[in-house]
């Protein structure tokens, strides 16, 4: 009888369902996949084209595998704009513009969040406007400031106008996440005898450290592929960074299309090998965040 029972079950109930997920995850499978190709497409297109050599990019055209690695493009282009030099550039401003957003919009989070300030409302409307603001329309006053202060032309102006836009981000969104924070760990702290400063390194810091990894990433990414402002302010040749080295030679008549696809590649290769060693502490950050 119980026999039965428990195969009615699986025949009205158990075996449908197991059916039903036995086809689903193949159709999932298969449409990730597709939607993956469809991202990685103009990447291995680039790619290719990168290491063809002209003949064989006008005989075959740009779809074509390439019968040997012609890497003349790549080195041309490379010596031809001293990429080495851009690369620096644009490390150096991309990793300081990262840790000083970061570390600005945590000691404002902490005042706003934690602190609970008085006008703290007005406080976060002001960072939400700020992001809300397009780049075009603090051009002028950000140039005349630069040129009043006799910064313009140098990294330094580069590096505080995008901390100063990234922190606007990173306030408002810390200032939510800190609003939340334990009270039970900064009641202890505080019976301990810890002050303020040793809570915000020793407690809030340690405890909010996926959340900032996560900033410090796209903070560093998105500085990395600005083309508008650095273009604006960086006009001396050696303190250029790489997406502006990329956009000015687009119009050059000199390069070919092995060479774009050259430069192109160069210009995401830095930014995908980043990416690639925080994924790891990216993922963790998107988890921690969402278990939270």
């Amino acid at each position: 009888m119980a026999t039965t029972t428990i195969t009615r079950r699986r025949g009205h109930g158990w075996v449908p369902g197991r059916l039903a997920r036995a086809i689903t995850a193949p159709v999932v499978l298969a449409a990730l996949t597709v939607l993956t190709l469809l991202v990685l497409a103009p990447f291995l297109v680039v790619a290719l084209n990168a290491v063809k050599s002209p003949a064989e990019y006008a005989a075959d055209g740009p779809l074509s595998v390439p019968g040997e690695l012609y890497l003349r493009g790549i080195i041309d282009f490379w010596f031809r704009v001293d990429f080495g030099e851009k690369l620096w550039n644009s490390f150096l401003i991309s990793t300081t513009v990262a840790v000083g957003a970061v570390v600005i919009s945590v000691l404002n989070a902490y005042a706003i969040g934690i602190g609970r300030m008085r006008g703290q409302l007005a406080f976060l409307m002001f960072f939400l406007l700020a992001n809300l603001l397009p780049q075009e329309a603090l051009v002028y006053p950000l140039y005349y400031l630069s040129k009043q202060v006799g910064l313009y032309n140098s990294r330094i102006a580069v590096i505080i106008i995008f901390t100063a836009i990234q922190a606007a981000f990173g306030t408002y969104l810390l200032s939510s996440v800190f609003r939340d924070f334990p009270r039970q760990l900064l009641e202890a702290a505080a019976i301990d005898g810890a002050g303020k400063w040793r809570v915000l390194w020793k407690v809030v810091v340690p405890t909010s450290w996926p959340t900032l990894s996560v900033l410090f990433t796209f903070f560093f990414i998105w500085t990395w592929n600005e083309f508008f402002l650095p273009l604006i302010f960086l006009i001396s040749n050696d303190k250029q960074t790489v997406p502006v080295a990329l956009g000015v030679l687009q119009g050059d008549r000199m390069m070919d299309a092995t060479t774009t696809s050259a430069s192109a590649l160069l210009g995401i290769v830095p930014a995908v090998l980043f990416f690639l060693v925080f994924q790891r502490t990216l993922t963790r950050g998107v988890l921690a965040g969402a278990v939270k």
